[in-house]
């Protein structure tokens, strides 16, 4: 009878929208506690909770809501990523950027792909979602550290947020090229997403110059969201993701929210309250630790070997653009994360039947445990201080002889 009571009650609370949300704010509250307590990212113990909750309280994200808050909190974080990009900046680092940013895709794309093809033995087409998959960067991880911590602003920040663009649009185009369907709507997509990056910039500007500035409706951040909902049914038609043109309106646009910044403001306070807990707590759902003992070698061993292909493709480039060790280490550890790009090539595999389900398991296992555990390294043994990051970028500029107005400045009161 008291069993009865109990499973009664728990499928009252799950049909209960306002207690499966308290359930889920409530949880993203106690990541809060602890975020602060441990010095932690949040974003990295809302994944914790996750799995915890997900393995131990049985918490399933079987509400269409929640999976729309979450994909909304996949979107709007890459997009703020993209905006902390500023242009000069972007331009100032490109080398370092683009080449971290391309050896950090290649290097474990073509080693992973190779390793569960001929070591584990996978089919082609199934070694090569395991290389995507494993070659991604997580830029909400890594763009929920920086701002976390303040290094947003910094130099080495940016051009680490700009490296993590870069991996991930190799992945992109990756998953892309072996594997897209080449129709119509994908043509559509290209051509339109064009035109809406060439005029968003000014569109931007004029609304918050004519309306954004005196209006409580916020004209200005429902454009944004209505273009980057407008793009994302355009990818998922075309059978892309959302999340590449939510970065991609992020980078033309981030000049013009270098100048507004009470915008940034309103955009993250909103994410980081209401969509960022969702996804990040949903990710860790992902993790079964019952499937994942059975094949703890294979997944020990994909962590280990996307961890080592992520050193030897950041760590010799890292130092070879004047950082030293503490700040190479930091600087490959966050490149090393894995999280948005990585769970969607999966889930892309899976739902296409090119991966089975312990493949998918396997795969999504060692995505979330690559946004774990080189943060954790990273947070609490290499963290460089805002004044290292920042003075890195004026070494670097230096070296390169192209000094800001702000480099001069300082050159001339020493």
């Amino acid at each position: 009878m008291l069993n009865s009571i109990w499973v009664g009650s728990v499928s009252g609370i799950s049909h209960n929208i306002w207690f499966v949300a308290a359930i889920w704010m409530g949880l993203a509250l106690v990541a809060s506690f602890v975020s602060i307590w441990t010095g932690l990212s949040v974003a990295l113990i809302e994944i914790f909770v996750g799995v915890l909750a997900g393995n131990f309280l049985h918490l399933q994200a079987n509400n269409e809501w929640i999976n729309f808050l979450a994909m909304l909190g996949s979107g709007v974080l890459t997009f703020l990523a993209g905006t902390e990009i500023d242009p000069r900046s972007l331009k100032a680092n490109l080398r370092a950027s683009l080449l971290i940013g391309v050896l950090s895709f290649a290097v474990p794309f073509g080693a992973i792909w190779l390793f569960a093809q001929f070591v584990l033995g996978w089919p082609l087409h199934q070694a090569q979602i395991a290389g995507v998959a494993l070659s991604t960067t997580s830029v909400a991880v890594v763009y929920a550290v920086m701002i976390e911590g303040g290094f947003s602003d910094t130099a080495m920040g940016k051009m680490i947020l700009a490296a993590c663009f870069i991996t991930d649009f190799g992945t992109v185009l990756a998953l892309g090229g072996l594997f897209a369907d080449f129709n119509g709507w994908l043509l559509a997509f290209v051509i339109i997403m064009c035109v809406v990056l060439w005029f968003m910039p000014a569109w931007t500007t004029s609304i918050i110059d004519k309306l954004g500035a005196t209006r409580v409706s916020e004209p200005e951040v429902k454009f944004i969201f209505f273009v980057l909902f407008f793009l994302g049914g355009l990818a998922t038609a075309a059978k892309s993701e959302a999340v590449l043109p939510a970065y991609l309106v992020g980078l033309v646009v981030a000049g013009v929210f270098l100048r507004d910044k009470t915008l940034v403001h309103r955009m993250r306070s909103i994410a980081f309250a209401i969509f960022t807990p969702f996804y990040f707590i949903k990710a860790g759902l992902y993790v079964s630790l019952a499937a994942l003992w059975p094949a703890f070698l294979i997944v020990g061993g994909l962590l280990l070997l996307k961890m080592l292909t992520k050193t030897i493709a950041v760590w010799p480039l890292a130092r070879l653009h004047y950082m030293n060790r503490r700040e190479a280490a930091y600087t490959t550890l966050l490149m090393a994360t894995g999280l948005t790009f990585g769970t969607i090539s999966a889930l892309f595999g899976f739902q296409n039947k090119i991966i089975d389900q312990r493949q998918y398991t396997i795969l999504v296992t060692v995505v979330i445990l690559s946004a774990f555990v080189p943060t954790l390294f990273a947070q609490k043994v290499f963290q460089p201080t805002k004044d290292a990051m920042r003075a890195w970028g004026r070494l670097y500029r230096r070296r390169l002889g192209v000094l800001s107005v702000e480099d001069r400045e300082e050159i001339l009161k020493d």
